[in-house]
């Protein structure tokens, strides 16, 4: 008889940690569906923001398009399609979309802390200041096709940056390499990795008529706005994976060849301008890790930023001249 209670009394200890456990509950699911709720309002306003004109960089991009495009019209098929970002329509907007949908499939995460982690970088990554600074990046590859007559916005000149990055030139569109949201890396039987653009944006390389291998890219590749600033935010935990797979790809490759190499971003870049607090307070590029900042609700961007933040400046106009 007297052996039973040592039974019983671990019984009861483990079911009232149990209780204890339950009653203090798991917010995360919670946190995560107000996220959901708070991106998809600021989703709504960068859409009005951008159909009425309200981003800056939205605004220079349709109009860089129009100037380019009656000067080249071979070029006006991408053209169009790059000004298709400084509206709703553009593939930037329809992935955070896409992204904040599928916050609420819990099966496209590692975990919980993966899934809030998403949460927040989606909710952060549609603030208008962000998307407006992450605008350069298309505006950039418009200023550059134009030959400097279009003024280059929130990045030092093309010259500056190639002499301060050693950087090689890979012709126009390379600010959006590495980009996913315009291509991907594709590994060949070979084991190496070259960029392929999506769709129109394979006019690119019609224009440099060359391909852009990984490894070289990586080790000499230029300034942008995604893949020295924004990345953190503007990638998926899938698209992170994918860009770490062939980063390891590579290693491997360079490893067996008694060779070092490093992740293209190891180093950040030397380029920006004028850009909004949100996007200097924002996590290094070289940072993949998809990791909750709190077990709590909050954020850096808890407020909702007015419009006004979203005007980054330029210190020269629309055109240059010659």
């Amino acid at each position: 008889m007297a052996g039973k209670f040592p039974r019983v009394f671990t019984l009861i200890f483990t079911l009232l940690i149990g209780l204890s456990l339950s009653g203090c509950g798991d917010d995360r699911p919670e946190q995560i569906a107000k996220y959901q709720q708070l991106t998809e309002q600021r989703l709504n306003q960068l859409q009005n923001g951008l159909e009425n004109g309200q981003l800056r960089n939205a605004t220079l991009l349709k109009q860089y398009s129009q100037i380019l495009s009656q000067q080249r019209s071979d070029l006006a098929p991408l053209l169009n399609e790059l000004a298709l970002d400084a509206t709703a329509s553009g593939p930037m907007f329809l992935s955070l979309k896409r992204r904040n949908a599928e916050l609420s499939n819990a099966a496209n995460y590692m975990d919980l802390d993966q899934q809030l982690a998403e949460a927040e970088n989606v909710y952060q990554a549609a603030d208008s200041a962000l998307f407006n600074d992450m605008l350069s990046d298309p505006l950039n590859v418009i200023a550059d096709m134009s030959q400097g007559k279009l003024a280059r916005v929130n990045a030092i000149s093309r010259e500056a940056a190639a002499l301060a990055n050693s950087e090689d030139d890979f012709g126009p569109g390379s600010q959006l390499v590495g980009n996913p949201n315009y291509g991907s890396w594709q590994t060949g039987s070979n084991g190496m990795s070259f960029w392929a653009w999506y769709g129109m944006y394979s006019m690119f390389s019609n224009i440099f008529n060359r391909p852009i291998a990984y490894d070289n890219w990586s080790n000499r590749r230029g300034y942008s706005y995604y893949n020295d600033v924004g990345r953190y935010r503007y990638t998926s935990p899938k698209q992170a994976t994918a860009q770490e797979k062939t980063f390891a790809q590579t290693k491997k490759r360079f490893d067996s060849q008694g060779k070092r190499f490093n992740s293209p971003y190891a180093k950040t870049r030397t380029g920006s301008t004028s850009l909004s607090r949100q996007s200097t307070s924002a996590p290094k590029a070289s940072t993949t890790t998809r990791t909750a900042s709190s077990s709590k609700f909050r954020s850096n961007y808890s407020k909702t930023s007015s419009f006004r933040n979203s005007t980054s400046r330029t210190t020269r106009g629309i055109s240059r001249g010659k």
